[in-house]
């Protein structure tokens, strides 16, 4: 398999789950614009740790494959989470689990 496809393919694992860990520190309460901030940038993070896991810190030296890998994370937990861990109501079930209740909502 070719680094490229390798790249892409290690992306799209760590994507595909990603929407669920994000639920976890997303609230119910937050405006969209915000949630998708936070996506991103868990995105982004989980992205940077996939290539260095994949192939060293050394690997950010190759900004094709690196590109590839963070991309591949971005795009696959945007169209997981679109298509599967919304419509499934998983990931909005686990933020409304692990978010903090006021007194007000545990009445």
């Amino acid at each position: 398999m070719s680094a490229t496809l390798e790249a892409l393919s290690t992306g799209s694992q760590v994507g595909a789950v990603l929407p669920l860990l994000t639920a976890v520190v997303q609230r119910p309460a937050w405006s969209a614009k915000y949630k998708k901030v936070v996506a991103v940038v868990a995105a982004f993070v989980a992205g940077v740790f996939a290539v260095a896991a994949d192939g060293g810190w050394g690997q950010f030296e190759h900004g094709k494959l690196t590109l590839a890998t963070l991309l591949g994370v971005l795009a696959a937990s945007q169209t997981s989470y679109d298509l599967l861990w919304k419509p499934s109501k998983l990931a909005p079930m686990i933020e409304s689990l692990t978010s903090k209740k006021t007194a007000q909502q545990a009445e």
